[in-house]
């Protein structure tokens, strides 16, 4: 039970850290209505940090935020979770290719 334990833990510190980024991340509009903002992908959290597939509300918002994508990769904070096998997982099982910037 303590290795568990250990891994709730560390989940929940990496939440912490994601949700601290996203945040503090800018928020410019983009055309076609979108609103840049990391946290509209916080339903996608559990799905980059573990080996779960993306629910269809993780995937609806990593379509809306695709034009938003080379941004999130150019900002220092996000990059490394943007970046990340997880998230290019995610990006793939939600059928929206990874971005080339």
């Amino acid at each position: 039970m303590m290795m568990k334990e250990k891994k709730v833990s560390a989940a929940v510190a990496v939440l912490a850290i994601v949700m601290l980024l996203l945040v503090e991340a800018p928020k410019p509009h983009m055309g076609q209505g979108v609103s840049c903002s990391p946290l509209e992908l916080s339903s996608c959290l559990g799905s980059i940090t573990s080996s779960s597939p993306p629910s269809t509300t993780c995937c609806q918002k990593v379509r809306e935020q695709r034009p938003c994508l080379c941004q999130y990769l150019q900002n220092p904070s996000l990059r490394q979770y943007v970046n990340s096998p997880g998230a290019r997982r995610v990006a793939t099982s939600c059928g929206v290719p990874y971005p080339t910037c």
